[in-house]
């Protein structure tokens, strides 16, 4: 009979963060990959919303094309104009159109999110490693990657959709970047995530969740139109967009990156004090 060993405590610190990339340290809104599915749907035809677009956002690119195609909304659109349900055909078009415009896209929205780098080097100070996942498969992180190094980005790890078996929810990426950068116990680490896919693997993987409000997918405005927003009309935003990322698993949740040390802080004095994620 196998003898189950009782779970050993671990009181801290973190010492890896684990990011995603649009709409969490670059691509303030996360821009490029909706407005690359619109098009790409537009081009087949079939015009999708900006909602539409953005519901399955954190998934695979792939799924989540076919996912835009399984919404109720979407699924009679789709067969007015062709005739019948979409095809696998119809998916490998629309996902090669997507990868065509999200490489141009990819390069026009690239800015990183605002404090992103500050935030980095303080938890780097701090001895933290930083991991990364993204639902874009490597050839899209292979053009993105270059443009996020030359505003001073580089994280230590980043394991994409196209490199592990299953993508958001599964954890298989937050385990890769886990496995790579030496974490001494799950619980060490922390997910900082805008899509509640993103969320639901770093909880699945047994680690921290920090969900993103403002500069993410749930929000979804770019940063000059964000800014512009007076407190009463961010605030409004916020209520819509927050449950989504709670519902996700989210321990914290704050506006952007910019905001993510204070957390850090009480993350490690929840383990201190004996608590898991």
């Amino acid at each position: 009979m196998t003898q189950i060993l009782p779970r050993q405590p671990y009181s801290g610190p973190l010492t890896l963060a684990i990011f995603d990339w649009a709409g969490t340290v670059l691509d303030f809104g996360c821009l490029a990959p909706v407005r690359a599915f619109r098009e790409a749907f537009e081009q087949a035809g079939v015009a999708i919303t900006e909602a539409e677009a953005r519901a399955p956002m954190g998934a695979a690119k792939r799924e989540h094309i076919e996912l835009i195609l399984m919404q109720p909304s979407v699924q009679p659109r789709w067969r007015a104009v062709h005739g019948k349900t979409a095809s696998q055909q119809d998916i490998d078009d629309l996902y090669a159109a997507f990868l065509r415009i999200d490489a141009i896209n990819c390069a026009r929205y690239s800015d990183l999110v605002p404090g992103t780098l500050d935030t980095i080097a303080e938890l780097r100070g701090r001895g933290m490693r930083i991991g990364s996942t993204t639902g874009y498969p490597r050839s899209v992180m292979d053009g993105l990657m270059p443009l996020a190094e030359a505003q001073g980005y580089v994280p230590d790890a980043c394991f994409t959709v196209s490199e592990v078996a299953q993508g958001r929810p599964a954890p298989d990426m937050v385990l890769a970047n886990a496995l790579a950068l030496g974490v001494p116990d799950m619980r060490a680490g922390v997910v900082v995530d805008d899509s509640p896919s993103g969320l639901l693997s770093g909880r699945a993987a047994g680690m921290w969740a920090v969900g993103i409000l403002a500069s993410g997918n749930e929000v979804g405005l770019p940063l000059a139109a964000w800014e512009a927003l007076d407190d009463d009309g961010r605030d409004v935003l916020r209520r819509a967009a927050r449950p989504a990322l709670e519902a996700a698993g989210a321990h914290y949740v704050i506006d952007s990156v910019a905001g993510l040390l204070p957390v850090i802080d009480a993350i490690n004095l929840r383990l201190a004090a004996g608590e898991a994620p």
